[in-house]
């Protein structure tokens, strides 16, 4: 597939199937398969507002996807926003079992191959 610019309704949609990041097992749940969603510069603020490097983030999945995950998680208030050519902001608001936090990815896409090149979730206070 070449390069060709998306609708704002097409990559809402493309987009929304694929969050919330990394909890989605129908894109994978190995470390090569993570590895295959994010850019090289790919990198997050976790909700504790620490940065996290790629690695760390990849090593974190490996070790959590080392056995069978089972996840309840409900995603809200979806948004998306082009950036610029081929680069939108995903936003939505996730509860996990009760831990609210709003959520903001900022996607590539080229060639058909979607790519995750930031991500941060907040914590919503109660």
């Amino acid at each position: 597939m070449k390069d060709s610019k998306l609708s704002i309704g097409q990559a809402t949609e493309e987009l929304a199937a694929r969050e919330p990041i990394f909890h989605r097992p129908e894109f994978g749940t190995s470390r090569a398969d993570f590895e295959a969603m994010v850019a090289p510069e790919f990198w997050e603020i976790g909700a504790s507002g620490r940065r996290y490097s790629k690695s760390f983030v990849l090593d974190t999945l490996e070790n959590r996807h080392a056995k069978p995950v089972s996840e309840s998680c409900l995603v809200t208030d979806f948004a998306c926003q082009e950036l610029s050519p081929n680069l939108y902001l995903a936003t939505y608001q996730l509860d996990q079992a009760g831990r609210l936090s709003q959520r903001s990815t900022i996607w590539s896409y080229s060639s058909g191959v979607w790519l995750i090149v930031f991500h941060q979730g907040t914590l919503i206070a109660a």
